[in-house]
């Protein structure tokens, strides 16, 4: 009787044990998940910090009026640095660069859809539609969208009829597609206020979209624009003509932090440059971009600093 009490007692002091030990393992996973996300949370909030910063560095060199030959420009070329021992690249490009949905011709935003990818006949509803949303009226274009058309496709809002107020407000034309809009989202604007674009700065997306501009043509005058900066010598006209060739008051600014331990953050901010600001800069856009810097963009390895 007693040897069986004794297994009785042995059997629960096992049971007991192996109880603890789950539930000493609960803890220590749920101490480890938390102290990984505080560690995450503190990593994203540093690269956030940085990217910020970087924002606000290239604010500083765009006042500068020193005439320096190192001056940063508002082309897209890209600056690396460090700040707090963080790698932090940053690019300026001029709004001229870019396309106004709100302002830009027929001609240059069915450009912009063609090459995008979307089909002659969808390009054409598409652009439609956009041009039914900016305008002021109820009148519906031969494949455009005004308010029965989006009832009928079952959505609750109604073309706005004025002016895109972010490019954002793209997403929601009647036949934007998700990864058409992420295409041509780098490449658009409501801020420059031309029909056209300034070529000498404009991305390779931008001048494909010109009407008349072919990849050939694109990629010699990209060629030969590279060169001429680089020699510093004055940049070549593009052979198309684009409307526009002037910079503009305004500038989008992109910023990427990235931490060691693989935490990355960007910052892309649209600021107003006047001539001779009197208060802190004016920000039209304070985002997080959905996608990083280009890979493509030119780098300027000579403007380096450390905890400047």
């Amino acid at each position: 009787m007693r040897r069986a009490q004794r297994g009785v007692a042995l059997v629960l002091v096992m049971w007991v044990a192996i109880l603890l030990t789950v539930i000493a393992s609960a803890f220590i996973v749920e101490r480890r998940t938390e102290a990984m996300v505080i560690s995450n949370s503190i990593s994203m909030a540093r690269a956030e910090a940085m990217a910020d910063a970087g924002v606000q560095r290239a604010i500083f060199e765009l006042y500068r009026n020193d005439n320096s030959p190192d001056a940063w420009k508002r082309d897209g070329t890209r600056y690396e640095m460090q700040l707090d021992g963080v790698p932090v690249s940053v690019e300026i490009r001029d709004e001229s660069a870019k396309i106004d949905i709100n302002t830009a011709t027929e001609p240059l935003l069915r450009g912009l859809l063609v090459s995008s990818g979307l089909p002659d006949d969808e390009a054409t509803r598409v652009l439609d539609a956009i041009l039914d949303w900016r305008d002021p009226d109820d009148l519906k274009r031969p494949n455009g969208a005004e308010e029965p058309e989006y009832k009928a496709a079952g959505l609750s809002y109604k073309p706005a009829n004025g002016p895109f107020q972010a490019i954002e407000e793209l997403q929601l034309v009647l036949g934007m597609r998700p990864e058409i809009y992420r295409r041509i989202a780098p490449s658009i604007t409501v801020f420059s206020r031309s029909p056209g674009v300034n070529a000498q700065i404009a991305s390779r997306e931008v001048l494909l979209a010109i009407p008349g501009a072919t990849t050939e043509v694109v990629d010699d005058y990209i060629a030969r624009r590279e060169a001429a900066r680089d020699a510093g010598q004055p940049l070549p006209m593009f052979p198309v003509s684009t409307g526009v060739s002037g910079f503009t008051m305004v500038a989008s600014i992109k910023s990427e932090a990235r931490i060691d331990d693989g935490t990355v953050f960007a910052r892309e901010a649209v600021a107003i440059l006047r001539p001779a600001p009197r208060k802190a800069v004016t920000f039209l856009a304070w985002r997080q971009p959905p996608a990083a810097l280009a890979d493509d963009a030119p780098v300027n390895p000579s403007r380096e600093s450390s905890n400047r």
